[in-house]
């Protein structure tokens, strides 16, 4: 017996319909027991030569027992599902308040795959607790009082008997208590391991691929799903310690009780009538343990899950929120007093002694080099974090004396780390202000340049964007996050690298549209761009943590200190040859828009909602596809088919004991032998259980850590064009959830489904040796038992595929809450997104319901055709008995034996529930396996050169005419160095994604060394490729894991070299565990600077033959830039190079410039040829000097 008073704690407001469950649970067992007292009465006046029609009254009252017994567990059941379901939904909503409560904090220091294990699939776990195992706990505690007050009216020592063993039945595997809890614990530690690995490896597979590591990703994750197997196991064994104790203690007491008895007639103490009920109610007098055993492990996973739910909801939020009287807008500024501050379980302070002020209507800009600390200072002032010492304040009132909602009103943001949410443009843009109509959303796109783009998308701003936006190109993002914050109209404008993912183009459009918002407000910009700064109020320069000197652009300038060196350091970059390149260039090109590139193609994918249905496979295909794959298994399969059959053998052979052993009592013959065989069989009984339990749970675990590593090898191969369709939490939903769900079918189905078939055969052979007219009686029935399962087969399959989809898109909904959590926090999104969350709960349970009515009818069906299958068999034997057709001793015997027959196909028939959720969840899993490959393995190892040649290129993006990339040549000679220049969207990315053979052409051809790349093994391809892709991905490791992705055989002195190569030395000297610092998910331990070095150290230690370069720089600061360009310029020597670039001063010296727009090419050339032109790359380069010399 295993109680949570926790658990039950939340069930308050619930327990009448508790009791009221458990009020039915016994009136049901009282059913059940007068059912089979009825029965026992029956077969006694049958014996003592009653005729069959005197005993009408009594036929009737079993089969009325009988019908009573399946409306009262109808309504107990229902009512226990119903009251679960609403413990769960309040369960929910507790979860979702305290994610927004912990905030991004929190977070930060968590994994986002083992925080969904407690917020979505822990929640799942506890409804077979509230709905089965605490209702039956209750029964089975209190039916024994009922069933001891009816032996004592039959005879005092049976009851005292049956007492005994029940409180050891029910007591005695709480010895096992402490074992399975610290097991269950283990395994809860151990899944939720894998499932923050899954997701990791899932969101960074496109990094994996680039590095040619995915296969080894794949490795570390089947070592996380072995453990998951290897605790699994340890539950199993410490739990199947009390499903032994319970299952030996209900045919043990059973035998005893009948051996005892059977003594007693002799004795003349009992009445051989009351044996007779004895030997009926055998083993349903401990029924409810028996169905209380059952659900021990469910319980346990329940318990275990609460273990990690209450982990979750006992964390103290480290910033919570205050009341206060306000803050007048329009007096709103800016102050941190002597701030000092550290992040958590950081040695090094992020901020130390920090001072700024920023009056009403200021501007202020915060510089300084990658690290810092400028995003620091953002992040206290939207209270993700509280200062270790010192004061923020807005209009002298302290951050934290303000409400979230307060704070939240006064601050708009754009960060560089722009998070867009799975949904459509409009909803995404209504996180600056809810209640904004369309033409609200129009003017703010516009003022952001996104106007254009959005119409083009295939449903305007009704358009799916997918995950974090991916869908769209960075500038495209960046664009919507500008408009939103827009939208916001708020008194403080923060700017945290608001243009880094922007063409030149756009920022002079956004520049201007900000400059304009900016008159009146309080702004705070963070920026590396000189541009960005240079007409602020104030310049603040950072170095480690400090201010280290302030005032205007110019007073800064002619201090000649750490601004100056910056500032020389960018105009050094951004100048250079300029002054000789560019003079005249204004009047070869009218400085007039670009015409804005096409959208980002990936809009126009497949039209979905991202989460996998459960269709397309019927229940049979279900059926082949999971039998194929057990085949390799056949010998511990037919290992569990023996142990099964030989566990119903010992069951059915204490009953037939029990049988003869009452009619040697009703016949006087010696029975010593047969009451030794029944306590020999009783235990034994037990013994096979475990066993038969150990080996198919075996057998089925290891299939589940095979099928979850097999479901991410699939998605290795079909990556990443599937994932831009795939929401990443329904993906860790399928390998956690749904693979778990498939142990159903393996563990409890297969096996049993054979027993089901052989140990009915085996009854209506015996029946019919004795007597044929009683194997006629009870194969109908046995028939209609066997074909229960299929009884609505088709809506039940649906009801349980469409629950494994809510659950899919809960999880998808809760990922993309916590990783998203920063601009849930700044926009004070927390109660839109958990009321989100719960109408999708809602809508579970609206599914979860009717699915729970049906297989409650299927369950009520089974006990009818049971019960009923049982008095028909008495019937007719009653009347071969008074015909002498049969020997009346054998009556009971057969009866027995009868019932017996019905038991394997029940426990087949009560797993219906488990049935519909594995064919639904194996639906799911499959229609991923089934998932044609668009991107196969060649057969061509060699490489002998890297001249990289783009033949009439014709590229679309899944299931549309759309053209990413139309007609699209160049080259790239070996050893030069090719740059890719245009509006946002215009296809570079596309283009170096089809290099890197992500993608393959649907026209031309792409080749490498001459030969077409479609012909290279992929591995062997991308070990000649080093990316340096612009949205960095880093996994949940050590500095010294990510940088070793790259390259897994490095030296030590390699990855040194490789760090300083990427300006990294120094800021790695500071951390606490250097190298070896742990840099959190999606490196959210370091600046979006600092992250971007990683992936340049990469590079550097990949020292591939082939370098692509998107965007490799846009997030460094000035005098790193600078370093590292230089570093990437000796890396680019001699080596075939392809850069994407918005900066055109970082493309000026390479050999070929390709200029491209709307997916085609549209000049090339030189730097100085393309000048000569005055085409688009004129007027690119034109806009770009306009806007840096209009801020000058």
């Amino acid at each position: 017996m295993y109680f949570d008073l926790r658990l039950w704690a939340l069930t308050r407001g619930f327990r009448l319909r508790i009791a009221f469950a458990v009020l039915y649970g016994i009136l049901t067992a009282a059913a059940g027991i007068a059912r089979l007292v009825l029965l026992g009465v029956l077969l006694g006046e049958i014996l003592k030569g009653e005729r069959l029609e005197d005993l009408l009254m009594l036929i009737l009252g079993a089969g009325g027992m009988v019908l009573l017994r399946a409306i009262l567990q109808y309504h107990k059941e229902m009512i226990a599902h119903r009251t679960a379901a609403s413990i769960q939904l309040s369960i929910r909503e507790l979860l979702q308040h305290q994610v927004i409560a912990l905030g991004p904090a929190y977070f930060a220091q968590q994994r986002t795959g083992d925080a969904m294990l407690s917020i979505v699939d822990g929640v799942e776990q506890l409804e077979t607790f509230f709905g089965q195992y605490l209702p039956q706990l209750f029964t089975a505690i209190l039916t024994p009082i009922g069933i001891f007050f009816y032996l004592m009216y039959l005879d005092l020592p049976m009851a005292l008997i049956a007492l005994g063993f029940s409180i050891l039945t029910i007591f005695a595997p709480a010895a096992f208590h402490r074992w399975n809890k610290n097991a269950s614990i283990y395994r809860r530690e151990a899944y939720g391991d894998f499932a923050a690995e899954f997701l990791d490896a899932v969101q960074g597979l496109f990094t994996l691929k680039s590095f040619g590591q995915s296969n080894a990703k794949a490795n570390v994750l089947a070592e996380k799903a072995h453990a998951v197997f290897k605790s699994t196991m340890w539950v199993l064994a410490t739990n199947a310690g009390s499903l032994g104790v319970t299952i030996a203690g209900v045919a043990i007491g059973a035998a005893i009780m009948l051996v005892v008895g059977a003594n007693r007639v002799d004795s003349g103490e009992m009445r051989f009538e009351e044996l007779l009920i004895i030997l009926m109610l055998g083993i349903e007098l401990f029924r409810p343990f028996r169905e209380l055993s059952q659900l021990f492990h469910q319980g346990l996973n329940g318990l275990s899950a609460a273990h990690g739910v209450f982990s979750f909801l006992d964390t103290n939020p480290s910033v919570t929120d205050n009341q206060s009287d306000g803050v007048e807008p329009e007096t709103t500024g800016l102050s941190f007093q002597d701030v000092s501050f550290s992040y958590p379980g950081s040695r090094q302070p992020a901020l130390k002694n920090f001072d700024l002020e920023v009056l009403p209507g200021q501007t202020a800009a915060i510089v300084g080099e990658s690290g810092a600390g400028k995003s620091s200072v953002i992040r206290l002032l939207l209270r993700f974090f509280d200062v270790n010492n010192g004061s923020v304040l807005i209009s002298d009132k302290p951050v934290n004396s303000l409400t979230r909602e307060r704070l939240s009103s006064l601050l708009a943001v754009v960060s560089q780390d722009t998070y867009l949410f799975h949904g459509t443009v409009a909803e995404n843009l209504r996180f600056g202000n809810q209640s904004a109509s369309l033409k609200d959303l129009e003017k703010a796109a516009e003022l952001a340049n996104a106007t254009e783009f959005i119409n083009r998308l295939p449903n305007g701003y009704q358009t799916l964007i997918g995950e974090r936006g991916i869908k769209l190109s960075g500038g495209q993002r960046q664009r919507i996050a500008i408009a939103r914050a827009l939208l916001k109209d708020a008194p403080v404008l923060v700017l945290d690298e608001a243009l880094s993912a922007v063409d030149s183009e756009n920022e002079h459009v956004i520049q201007a549209a900000l400059d304009r918002l900016m008159k009146g407000r309080t702004v705070l910009v963070i920026a590396h761009r000189l541009s960005s700064v240079k007409n602020a109020d104030q310049i603040h320069v950072m170095r480690t943590g400090t201010v280290v000197e302030s005032g205007s652009h110019d007073e800064l300038l002619n201090k000649n200190g750490e601004y100056a060196r910056l500032m020389a350091a960018q105009e050094a970059a951004e100048s250079e040859s300029t002054n000789h390149q560019l003079s005249g260039i204004e009047k070869k090109a009218e400085v007039t828009p670009v015409r804005t590139s096409q959208i980002d193609d990936r809009v126009n994918m497949e039209p979905t909602d991202a989460i996998l249905r459960a269709e397309g496979m019927g229940w049979l295909q279900t059926f082949g596809v999971l039998m194929g794959l057990i085949r390799p298994w056949w010998k511990e399969l037919s290992l569990s088919f023996f142990l099964g059959l030989a566990r119903f053998a010992t069951l059915i052979g204490v009953g037939i004991t029990s049988g003869l052993i009452v009619a040697a009592v009703r016949s006087g013959d010696p029975r010593e032998n047969l009451v030794i065989i029944l306590l020999a069989i009783a235990p034994i009984t037990a013994i096979l259980h475990w066993a038969e339990s150990w080996v198919s749970h075996d057998v089925a675990f290891r299939l589940l850590s095979e099928m979850r590593i097999s479901l991410f090898r699939k998605l290795d191969q079909l990556a990443p064009a599937y994932l831009v369709r795939r929401r990443t939490g329904d993906l860790v939903s399928m390998a956690t959830q749904d693979v778990e769900t498939v142990e159903y079918f393996f563990a409890h189905i297969v096996a049993p489904a054979f027993v089901a078939v052989a140990v009915p055969a085996a009854v209506l052979v015996t029946l019919g040796i004795y007597g044929w007219p009683l194997a006629m009686v009870a194969a109908p029935f046995l028939i209609l038992t066997a074909i229960s399962p299929l009884v609505a087969r088709d809506r039940v399959d649906r009801l349980g595929g469409r629950s494994r989809e809510k659950l899919g898109e809960m999880n998808s909904h809760s990922v993309d809450t916590v990783q998203g959590l920063h601009e849930v926090s700044a926009y004070n999104m927390g109660e839109h997104r958990r009321n989100e969350f719960m109408r999708m709960a809602q809508e579970y349970v609206d599914v979860r319901i009717p699915f729970f009515r049906e297989l409650t009818l299927q369950k009520i069906y089974l006990e009818l055709i049971t019960g009923l299958g049982g008095l028909a068999v008495a019937i007719v034997g009653a009347y071969l008995v008074s015909q002498g057709s049969l020997d009346a001793g054998l009556l009971p015997l057969l009866t027995i034996v009868t019932m017996s027959a019905f038991l394997p196909i029940s426990e087949i028939s009560t797993v219906g529930r488990l049935l519909a959720d594995t064919i639904g969840s194996t639906r799911r899993i499959y229609a991923v396996q089934l998932e044609p490959v668009l991107v196969s393995d060649g057969d061509e190892r060699d490489l002998v050169d890297t001249e990289i040649n783009l033949e009439d290129v014709g590229f679309s993006y899944d299931f549309t005419d759309f053209k990413a990339l139309d007609q699209v040549e160049f080259s790239i000679t070996q050893g030069d160095t090719v740059a890719l220049v245009g509006p946002s969207g215009a296809g570079k990315t596309t283009a170096a994604h089809l290099i890197m053979r992500f993608w393959d052409p649907q026209s031309g051809a792409v080749s490498l060394g001459g030969k077409d790349l479609r012909n290279y093994v992929l591995s062997k391809l991308r070990e000649s490729l080093a990316l340096v892709a612009q949205d960095t991905y880093l996994f949940n490791t050590s500095l010294r894991e990510n940088f070793l992705i790259a390259n897994p055989s490095a030296t030590d002195d390699e990855v040194t070299t490789a760090v300083a190569m990427a300006g990294l030395s120094d800021f790695i000297e500071t951390l606490p565990e250097g190298l070896d610092t742990v840099v959190g998910e999606r490196g959210s331990q370091l600046s979006g600077g600092q992250r971007q070095r990683v992936s340049i150290g990469r590079a550097f230690l990949k020292d591939a033959p082939i370098l692509v370069l998107d965007e490799a720089t846009s997030h460094l600061d000035a005098v790193n830039e600078y370093a590292v360009r230089t570093a990437l310029d000796k890396l680019a020597s001699g080596r075939t190079t392809l850069v994407i670039a918005h900066r055109l001063s970082t493309v000026m010296t390479a050999d070929l410039i390709v200029v491209m727009n709307q997916g085609q090419v549209v000049e090339y050339g030189t730097h100085e040829e393309l000048l000569e032109r005055g085409g688009l790359y004129t007027r690119l380069v034109s806009r770009q000097l306009t806007t840096a010399r209009s801020k000058g």
